[in-house]
């Protein structure tokens, strides 16, 4: 689904909590009965809801009985992916941004994914945990820190889990890499970094070419992601997509289990990659040559924790660079980094001081999920990433489970943005970060990919 209007009053107040209870409930699981075969449906067909699709129609265990998006291009492309995979046509809602409703009334559907603008994320969760579904959003879950506290109350009240469906987290060297933090290889975590950190300049201006056409159009004129992504650049400087970066990172200190943020800090550079890339493509008299983006070419945010481990996150889409996420793991007995793909462990490594390939150490300390579905994730997105997560989507619904990323990381990994906005607002300043867990973190305990289960 895509949209080309970013006025969020429009889209948000629909009354989305009301009905719920003013005391909130602890998730209470019945003994869980395993269903063989799910129903889910797809709230956007959009590019990224058709990577979630293709997937999904390959699996004997899904079967997707209902889709929904704006515009008819969409549906079309991906009703076609239905009939070359030989499956039952969807019902299609359709006509108004608000047809998701329909499909949520569905009482069949047992999980519905969500691939839509980030400034629908909150209210079609909110409307989908009180229908009784399960959630998987794609990344961020909500634009403010008040909507991620009602999604918290949200799915605590109805028990109804939302998933933000961070692929990232099962990259297969970055689950190596759990593995050796597990292991004590690292020594005692110190410090992390990680981010956001390749060219996205032809994703933002879009002239309708397919994939990626690198025009200078956004909104309305645009084509897919262009049509709402880029007024985000427009109008807001912070960290816009944290998740990559901090996802795999938290599961490594156990945030929200064991471990929490406690404060960030953010600054951003000045603006310039945007501008510049439409007058190299389409001249200084073009109408967007003239538009003042706000977003910081690179923005830079630190992040403290409970337990005195620091965080550098970068986010860094609007300038010519390869592509890398630029993940760094250092404890106090050695370090991992993904841009050279290098390793060195005091006492193991064989040179003091010189790094050697970090490949063997992936390939011994390969996770048991790459191990038994590696051959399954073969052709998925992002490398086979984005099986991994709708798989551990679809056995969490069937099994009628927790979701191994669960509500309380969806909004503590999306709360980076709202807070880097507020900080670099204030010219850097520190600012706290939420306990969205209200205290449950000291106690909780890290089960993410703790085996091949899921």
């Amino acid at each position: 689904m895509t949209h080309s209007k970013y006025n969020r009053r429009n889209f948000i107040r629909t009354g989305a909590t009301a009905g719920l209870g003013l005391t909130l409930l602890p998730y209470a699981w019945a003994t869980p009965q395993q269903k063989e075969k799910i129903k889910i449906g797809f709230i956007g067909v959009g590019l990224r809801g058709q990577n979630h699709l293709e997937l999904a129609l390959k699996r004997t265990d899904v079967e997707v009985v209902a889709i929904c998006d704006i515009q008819q291009v969409m549906l079309d492309t991906s009703i076609d992916m239905f009939k070359k995979a030989n499956k039952t046509l969807p019902k299609q809602f359709k006509d108004n941004p608000y047809a998701y409703r329909d499909l949520l009334k569905i009482k069949e559907i047992d999980a519905v994914i969500i691939s839509t603008p980030w400034e629908w994320h909150y209210t079609m969760c909110m409307e989908a945990m009180q229908a009784g579904k399960y959630v998987g959003c794609e990344v961020i879950t909500g634009i403010t820190i008040n909507e991620m506290h009602e999604l918290v109350k949200t799915s605590e009240v109805t028990g109804k889990p939302l998933m933000m469906l961070e692929n990232v987290c099962y990259r297969r060297d970055v689950l190596a890499v759990l593995q050796m933090v597990r292991k004590n290889m690292f020594g005692e975590i110190i410090h992390l970094q990680g981010g956001y950190q390749h060219d996205l300049r032809e994703v933002k201006f879009n002239d309708g070419k397919q994939p990626y056409g690198g025009g200078v159009q956004f909104g309305a004129t645009g084509f897919s992601e262009a049509q709402w992504r880029t007024a985000h650049s427009v109008l807001r400087n912070g960290d816009l997509y944290p998740t990559h970066g901090i996802g795999p990172l938290a599961m490594m200190i156990n945030i929200n289990r064991g471990n929490r943020f406690v404060s960030l800090t953010s600054f951003a550079s000045k603006a310039r990659g945007l501008h510049n890339y439409i007058v190299d493509k389409a001249g200084e008299q073009h109408p967007n040559a003239k538009v003042n983006f706000k977003l910081g070419d690179v923005v830079t945010t630190m992040i403290k924790c409970a337990n005195e481990e620091t965080i550098l996150l970068t986010h860094d889409t609007s300038l010519p660079r390869p592509y890398s996420l630029g993940f760094r793991v250092q404890g106090a007995k050695g370090i991992w980094m993904d841009l050279n793909n290098s390793i060195y462990l005091e006492g193991t490594s064989p040179q003091a001081h010189r790094w050697e390939p970090a490949k063997p150490y992936l390939e011994n300390n390969d996770h048991p999920l790459w191990k038994k579905y590696g051959a399954d994730a073969t052709g998925a997105g992002h490398g086979g990433m984005d099986f991994f997560v709708l798989h551990a989507f679809v056995e969490s619904v069937k099994r009628q489970t927790q979701t191994p990323l669960d509500v309380y990381d969806a909004v503590t990994w999306s709360a980076i943005t709202p807070l880097s906005e507020k900080s670099i607002a204030m010219g850097g300043q520190l600012v706290d970060f939420p306990d969205f867990t209200n205290g449950q973190w000291v106690n909780r305990k890290n089960k993410f990919a703790l085996d091949d289960s899921y």
